[in-house]
């Protein structure tokens, strides 16, 4: 069979076996800072060299990626800010019983009131909750949406949200229901997810270290909600 190969197909193999020229698109200089950025988020989320140089070459910033960082970090901020001052209670405001009969908290009991399944996503427990579930949908959230778009995000956003409303309502009753981690949950869980399928292609530094803290935040917080949601009261003079 070697003997019938063509010339050209021989020329072909002995190319191919060359080194690869350096990557353009990252020996590029010059750049403004959007650039840069975007240059970062397309060898953050896309696996293949050409499909990096189309994005970063055809990428416009209209429509800008707003829904992480204006309707839902800010409308947070703005939602903890305001029951905060309200009630005078910045660290545990879910202590305080007039923060519980908010009509954005979800409750089971409350099923039939059908907003309340997304628009506890605004409501937060404190100021480290509030500051973690921010910080990951601005680390996570915008490249994601620079690179898929507000629609396709948005909706992995809410369906997390929704995911975690669904839950608790099969697996705790008793127990309200605040905060966006749900959404912040799917974000994470679809980077990891793309590091994963596309692990060879990925130019993610730190690729397994990132993934592992990552896993261990997650696990923590959900960890530490457990723990609070069926660990024993504490004492009155507490």
């Amino acid at each position: 069979i070697s003997s019938k190969r063509s010339s050209s197909f021989k020329r072909a193999i002995a190319n191919g076996q060359r080194a690869l020229p350096r990557d353009v698109l990252l020996d590029e200089t010059g750049l403004g800072i959007y650039k840069r950025f975007v240059r970062y988020v397309a060898y953050e989320i896309l696996p293949c060299e050409m499909d990096r140089r189309w994005y970063f070459y055809q990428h416009r910033t209209c429509p800008p990626p707003v829904f992480m960082a204006a309707p839902r970090g800010l409308s947070q901020i703005i939602v903890f800010l305001c029951y905060g001052a309200r009630l005078n209670k910045w660290v545990l405001q879910t202590y305080h019983p007039e923060y519980m009969k908010s009509p954005l908290v979800y409750h089971p009991g409350h099923r039939a009131r059908a907003w309340r399944f997304l628009t506890y996503m605004f409501m937060h427990v404190g100021l480290e909750q509030l500051g973690f579930n921010a910080l990951l949908q601005l680390m996570i959230g915008v490249p994601l949406e620079m690179v898929h778009g507000i629609l396709r995000i948005s909706f992995l956003y809410l369906a997390g949200v929704l995911a975690g409303s669904l839950t608790v309502s099969i697996t705790d009753m008793r127990a309200p229901l605040v905060g966006g981690s749900g959404g912040v949950y799917a974000l994470c869980s679809a980077h990891l997810a793309n590091v994963v399928m596309n692990w060879a292609g990925m130019r993610c530094p730190y690729k397994l270290l990132r993934m592992v803290l990552a896993l261990v935040c997650m696990s923590s917080e959900v960890g530490r909600a457990v723990w609070l949601r069926f660990s024993p009261p504490l004492p009155a003079s507490g």
